[in-house]
This record gives C-alpha cells, sequence and structure tokens, in this order.
C-alpha cells in the first residue's frame, strides 16, 4: 500500500507501507492491504504506520508515528491520502 501525508505546506511521509493506524473522529482504526474504500475526518492522535509482511505478529510498536491535530483520510486502491493540519 501507499502512504501519502501531507500538509497544507509540505509532504510530510510518501512511502510503501504494510499497515496504517489512523485516530479516526469516532474512534482509531487500522488499515490493512485491500481495505474497502472509504473517507473518515481524523481526529487529535498519532498516525502510526508499520513496513514489512509480519504485521500482525511483532511487538505492537510502530515505525513511523506523526502527531496530528485533525484531518481527513481518503483510502482507495490500496493508496492511504491523509491531509492533516
Amino acid at each position: 500500500m501507499t502512504l501519502k501525508i501531507i500538509s497544507t505546506t509540505e509532504v510530510l511521509f510518501e512511502g510503501e507501507v504494510s499497515l496504517v493506524s489512523l485516530p479516526g473522529t469516532l474512534g482509531r482504526f487500522t488499515v490493512l492491504n485491500n481495505h474497502a474504500s472509504l473517507i473518515s475526518t481524523l481526529t487529535s492522535g498519532k498516525i502510526g504506520y508499520k513496513t514489512g509482511d509480519n504485521v500482525l505478529h511483532d511487538n505492537g510498536g510502530y515505525e513511523g508515528e506523526f502527531e496530528i491535530k485533525g484531518g481527513i483520510a481518503d483510502i482507495d486502491n490500496n493508496i492511504i491520502s491523509v491531509c492533516v493540519y
């Protein structure tokens, strides 16, 4: 999957990931490969992501994290586009 995290001024991250955890307005949710298409608002919290194949069988930590105040996520065809502020 491709994860793109952008703000109003810059691209914060763009790369291949195997798992993304997002702070949705109605609760935290995780996106894995071939996730159903959706659009969600995001609340303040952390976006976490992992790369590699064994996403469900490791120590539970993330390889990268971004603290956000809010935003919008669009998941479609294994592309996760996140606009944050």
